[in-house]
């Protein structure tokens, strides 16, 4: 994939194919342009560390589902619903350049566990972008999760 094909694409085009990611798994980049957020004791990686929603995962899943939704730029992917788990690419105003965005829902002892990650397609750095979008993500679930 040409880094000119990505940046000329709207939505999701120009992208690799969407694929379930398996947080399990995931090995963050040595780059500074991915930030994670999962729940606690379920991964090693460098994150921030997401307490358990005390509610069930089938409504932390429905609020997963809508997070991207209000953000400008940003388009829903994929979602694979047996896995509680979606994917957005969101492009930046200036250049357009992607980031991709995923996460899952799982149930856990004590409510459900939600991962976010979010990384950058082009570049080295991306100047805390990936980081903030978290940030602001995980405040939109917290409150959708309020509401419900």
């Amino acid at each position: 994939m040409s880094a000119a094909a990505l940046l000329r694409g709207r939505g999701a085009a120009g992208l690799p194919a969407a694929e379930p990611l398996d947080f399990t798994r995931l090995v963050l980049p040595a780059s500074p342009n991915a930030a994670l957020l999962a729940p606690p004791g379920t991964t090693s990686q460098k994150h921030i560390g997401l307490p358990l929603l005390p509610v069930s995962a089938e409504a932390a899943w429905a609020a997963l589902r809508m997070l991207g939704e209000p953000v400008e730029r940003c388009w829903k992917v994929a979602e694979w619903p047996d896995r509680r788990q979606v994917q957005w690419v969101v492009r930046s105003r200036l250049g357009n350049f992607p980031d991709l965005v995923q996460g899952q829902v799982v149930p856990l002892v004590g409510g459900s566990g939600v991962f976010l990650y979010s990384r950058s397609l082009l570049g080295y750095y991306d100047f805390g972008v990936n980081l903030r979008r978290l940030r602001a993500w995980r405040a939109r679930l917290d409150e959708a999760l309020r509401t419900a």
